[in-house]
C-alpha cells in the first residue's frame, strides 16, 4: 500500500471515530436535559422514577451500541478500552441515583431496599429504555453518515458468544459475582473516586472476557445490543445474558446473608456493622 492510501485510510478512521464521539456526547447531553426537565417538572413519584430510570438506561445502551463499533480502531484494543473507561466514568457522574441494570434492581428488592412494585417499575423502565435506545441508534445508523453505520445496520446478529453456551454462562456468572463483590468493597470510598474505580473494574472485565461474551452482565444492555440474536436464539441468550448475571447477584446476596447469620449466631460484640447490598 502506498503512503497516500495509508494516510487516507487513517484520516477516514479518525473522521468516523470523531463522528461517533460527537454522537455519543450529543446523546448524553440530550439525556441530561431530559432528566433535568423530569426532576423539575414531574412531581409524581412513580412517573418521575420511571422516566429517570428510562432515560439513564437509554443513555448507557445508546452509547454502548455506538461504542461497540469502535472496537477495531487501532491501536487495538487500547483505544476501545480507553473509551470504555472514559464513557463509564461519564455515565457514573451523570446518571447518579439510577441503577440502569435489572440485576441491580433485583438485588435491591431482595435486600429490602425497595418494594417489589417499585422494582418492577424500574425494571420495566430499564427494558423500555433499552428498546428505545436500539430504535434511536438504528435510526441514526440508517442515515448512513459514516460507512461503519451502514455496515452495522446490515449486520443482523453479531454472534457475541464466541465460546460454548456453558462457558459463556459461567463467564457472565463469574463476572457478575466479581463485580458485585468488588462494589461492596467500594462502599466506603468517596463517590467521585468510586466512579473511577468502578469504571476501571468494568474496563478490566471487558478486557478479560469481551472477546468471548462481551462481558455485559446487564440484561437490559444485552437485549439492546443483541436483540437480533435474542430473536434467533432466545433461550440460549436469555440463559447467558439474563439468568447468569441475575444468579451471580443473587449468590452474592445469599452468601453475605448466610455469613451475617453465622456471625450473629456467634454473638458478635456490639458496634460492628456490615455493608448493605446496593
Amino acid at each position: 500500500l502506498s503512503p497516500l492510501r495509508i494516510n487516507l485510510g487513517l484520516t477516514m478512521v479518525l473522521n468516523e471515530t470523531c463522528i461517533s464521539l460527537v454522537l455519543m456526547t450529543g446523546t448524553m447531553m440530550l439525556v441530561g436535559g431530559c432528566r433535568k426537565l423530569t426532576r423539575h417538572h414531574m412531581h409524581s413519584r412513580r412517573p418521575r422514577t420511571f422516566l429517570l430510570e428510562l432515560f439513564a438506561t437509554f443513555q448507557i445502551c445508546a452509547c454502548t451500541n455506538e461504542l461497540r463499533l469502535l472496537a477495531n480502531v487501532q491501536p487495538k484494543p487500547h483505544v476501545a478500552l480507553a473509551l470504555t473507561y472514559g464513557f463509564t466514568v461519564l455515565h457514573g457522574l451523570t446518571l447518579t441515583g439510577s441503577t440502569c441494570n435489572p440485576c441491580g434492581t433485583l438485588q435491591q428488592i431482595l435486600d429490602g431496599g425497595i418494594s417489589v412494585k417499585q422494582g418492577g417499575l424500574k425494571m420495566g423502565a430499564q427494558f423500555a429504555g433499552a428498546v428505545l435506545a436500539r430504535i434511536y441508534i438504528h435510526y441514526i445508523w440508517s442515515m448512513g453518515i459514516i460507512e461503519v453505520h451502514s455496515e452495522a445496520l446490515a449486520e443482523g446478529c453479531s454472534n457475541p458468544i464466541q465460546t460454548t453456551e456453558t462457558q459463556a454462562f459461567c463467564i457472565e456468572l463469574l463476572f457478575s459475582t466479581v463485580f458485585q463483590l468488588t462494589i461492596l468493597q467500594f462502599e466506603a470510598v468517596k463517590p467521585r473516586l468510586r466512579v473511577h474505580l468502578i469504571a476501571l473494574l468494568i474496563t478490566m472485565l471487558v478486557y478479560a472476557g469481551g472477546n468471548l461474551t462481551g462481558a455485559i452482565f446487564n440484561p437490559a444492555l444485552a437485549f439492546s445490543l443483541h436483540a437480533s440474536c435474542f430473536h434467533e436464539k432466545f433461550w440460549d441468550y436469555s440463559l447467558v445474558y439474563w439468568m447468569a448475571p441475575s444468579l451471580g447477584k443473587s449468590c452474592v446476596l445469599f452468601v453475605l446473608y448466610s455469613w451475617l447469620s453465622v456471625l450473629s449466631f456467634l454473638s458478635l460484640p456490639p458496634g460492628i456493622t456490615f455493608p448493605r447490598l446496593l
